[in-house]
C-alpha cells in the first residue's frame, strides 16, 4: 500500500507592529531654557560682584533710567541726568588715548611739543601752547588757523564721549596789546577761549557740556619768571572731576573742583581774576599775543 503524502500546513507569519510611543511634548525645552537663563543670571551676578563701584552704578543707573531723563546716576545723555565722574585712572586712560591720537595724526605729530596734557587737582588739563610765530591762532588774533582747528576737532571728538564738564580758558603773555579802541589782552584771551568753545561744540562736544569759558589775560602766566615768554599764550581745556576728589598724593594739590568750579588753580597761577572787571588800556607798543 502506497503511503499517502502528509498535507503541508500553511506557514503563517505574524508581524507585530511596534506600538507608537506617545508624544512627550516640549516640556524639556522649557526646563532647558530655565536652566540656561539661571546660568546666565549667575554669571552676570559673578561679573558684577567683581566690577568696580563705578561700573555697578553706571549699569544700575542705565536700567533705572535708560532714557536719561531724570537725575539717575549712570546716564551719559545730554539731558538732566547726573553722570558718573571719571576716576583718576579713567583720566590717565583718557590722557594716554589723547596723546596716542596726537602722535598718530600726521598733521599734529609735529605739534606734540606744543600740546601739553597733565592731571591736576581740577581734572585733566590740556594746554595748546603758542609759539613765537603763532601755532594755533593767527598772531594777535582770535582766528584759529588750520593747526588750531584740527587739534580742537580731535579733542572734541574724544571729550564728547566722557560725561564730565569742561572749561575753556584763554591766556596771553604780558606784552601790551595796542588798539585805539581799548581792545586788549583781556578781550583777546576771552575771544580765543570762545573761538575754541564754538569749534569744539560744533565738532563733537555735547550740548551743555562746557560749563565755563574764562579769559585770564596775563594773570596766570605759565612762566612767571618771564612774562613775555610766548608759551604764556595758550588755550587750556580742562576736563573737570565731578563727584570725587583725587587722592592726597596727587600731583600739584589735594582738592578737586566739582562740576567745573574755580576752587583750585594751576601750578604757579596767580589769584583768580573772578569778579574783577576786565580793564584794558591802549598802549603804543604792538602786542604779539
Amino acid at each position: 500500500m502506497t503511503p499517502q503524502p502528509v498535507p503541508q500546513r500553511p506557514i503563517i507569519v505574524v508581524r507585530k507592529r511596534a506600538a507608537h510611543v506617545a508624544h512627550h511634548g516640549g516640556a524639556w525645552k522649557v526646563a532647558y531654557a530655565d536652566f540656561v537663563t539661571a546660568m546666565m543670571a549667575l554669571f552676570i551676578v559673578l561679573w558684577l560682584m567683581n566690577s568696580s563701584d563705578h561700573m555697578r552704578k553706571a549699569i544700575a543707573g542705565y536700567f533705572n533710567d535708560p532714557r536719561g531723563s531724570t537725575t539717575t546716576v549712570g546716564t551719559d545723555r545730554g539731558g538732566a541726568g547726573e553722570a558718573v565722574a571719571l576716576s583718576r585712572n579713567d583720566l590717565r586712560d583718557l590722557k594716554a588715548r589723547l596723546e596716542q591720537q596726537v602722535t598718530s595724526n600726521p598733521a599734529l605729530v609735529k605739534l606734540k611739543k606744543q600740546i601739553e596734557i597733565t592731571i591736576t587737582p581740577e581734572g585733566l588739563r590740556i594746554e595748546l601752547i603758542e609759539s613765537r610765530d603763532g601755532t594755533f591762532f593767527e598772531t594777535g588774533s582770535a582766528t584759529l588757523n588750520d593747526n588750531g582747528r584740527t587739534t580742537l576737532a580731535l579733542l572734541a571728538n574724544q571729550l564728547g564721549q566722557v560725561p564730565n564738564f569742561i572749561s575753556v580758558e584763554g591766556h596771553t603773555d604780558a606784552r601790551a596789546y595796542a588798539d585805539a579802541t581799548g581792545y586788549g589782552n583781556w578781550e583777546l584771551s576771552a575771544d580765543r577761549a570762545n573761538a575754541a568753545r564754538r569749534l569744539m561744540e560744533h565738532a563733537g562736544l555735547r550740548v551743555g557740556q562746557i560749563s565755563q569759558v574764562r579769559g585770564f589775560a596775563d594773570r596766570q602766566l605759565r612762566v612767571p619768571s618771564d612774562p613775555l615768554d610766548p608759551s604764556n599764550r595758550r588755550i587750556s581745556v580742562i576736563v573737570h572731576y565731578l563727584r570725587q576728589s583725587p587722592s592726597p598724593d596727587d600731583e600739584d594739590s589735594t582738592k578737586a573742583v566739582p562740576q567745573g568750579g574755580e576752587g583750585s588753580r594751576h601750578p604757579g597761577d596767580s589769584p583768580s581774576p573772578a569778579g574783577m572787571e576786565a580793564q584794558t588800556k591802549a598802549v603804543s607798543s604792538p602786542g604779539s599775543a
